[in-house]
């Protein structure tokens, strides 16, 4: 007996990410992903200016008392920028944390339970997908009203789909696994078998789908700003002050820096969703080893 109960215990996968670390990307993307992670949280300390203060001199350039220069009513940008950086990032963030979770938890019941679930789920996010995801987004924040709080909850309606579709194909492919049968034969229960023996081997591919969508979510929450749906005036947010940029072509830096700011962060992002992927891909992690035999 205890030969059978070893032989059906299945190991939790475990990921080894130390070799993802080691690559140029992941470096890199991770410094600049830290680096403004830390610019968001000692903000306060780091702003040379109020970034709401007007007592500087009007749309002036780049100079030793005002590195980015200042906007059209005597902000300070840098300041501005930096205090952006407190809004784009948390909300980001907060939506994606919100979207996996959500898309995460239907996607696992439907795909582990499926009878009717399945096909209402499935039907769901295919009504979702029928519609580009920034006109979407633009529509519910328009109809719920523009502000920020109505902006994450339309990107959050938006972005759930894609977690439910990759979890259900990832429980339809595990739930008719050896060990998920033999843990039903040892009398688990349904609720038991998905917490315990299917959830965990989900974890890779959903961390690698949540970093690139964090990329996603920072493009998204500026794209509804710079249209005047997401965060209103005098809130400093990066794609909103790309906007009043590009009323002012005459005064480059308005618009130049927070979109290097925008830039900046989705690469860091994109580096670091990619590094995990390749890392937990099964396949890419094969042929990196053939590679280094040979």
């Amino acid at each position: 007996m205890t030969q059978v109960a070893a032989e059906v215990r299945i190991p939790r996968r475990r990921f080894s990410l130390g070799a993802a670390w080691r690559q140029p990307l992941a470096i890199a993307g991770a410094v600049i992903a830290v680096a403004w992670l830390l610019v968001a949280i000692f903000a306060p300390l780091i702003a040379p200016h109020d970034p709401l203060a007007q007592n500087a001199p009007a749309a002036q350039g780049p100079s030793w008392s005002y590195l980015f220069g200042t906007d059209e009513l005597g902000r300070d940008v840098l300041s501005r920028v930096i205090y952006g950086a407190r809004l784009s990032l948390p909300l980001a963030l907060l939506l994606v944390a919100l979207a996996t979770a959500l898309g995460s938890t239907l996607g696992a019941i439907a795909g582990y339970f499926r009878s009717w679930v399945d096909p209402l789920v499935m039907r769901t996010t295919d009504l979702v997908f029928a519609f580009p995801a920034i006109i979407l987004a633009m529509v519910v924040t328009a109809s719920l009203g523009p502000n920020i709080r109505n902006a994450v909850l339309a990107i959050v309606i938006v972005a759930w789909p894609t977690y439910a579709r990759v979890v259900r194909g990832l429980v339809l492919s595990l739930s008719d696994a050896e060990f998920v049968h033999a843990s039903r034969l040892l009398g688990s229960s349904s609720r038991r078998t998905l917490l315990h023996d299917v959830l965990p081997n989900l974890a890779g591919p959903v961390v690698v789908l949540a970093t690139l969508d964090l990329a996603n979510a920072i493009l998204l929450l500026a794209g509804l700003s710079f249209l005047g749906l997401g965060a209103q005036p005098p809130d400093p947010e990066w794609g909103s002050m790309v906007s009043v940029g590009t009323q002012y072509f005459q005064f480059w830096w308005m618009g130049t820096f927070p979109g290097l700011a925008i830039f900046s962060a989705v690469l860091a992002f994109n580096f670091l969703g990619d590094s995990l992927r390749d890392r937990l891909d099964p396949r890419g992690v094969s042929r990196s080893k053939h590679q280094g035999v040979a």
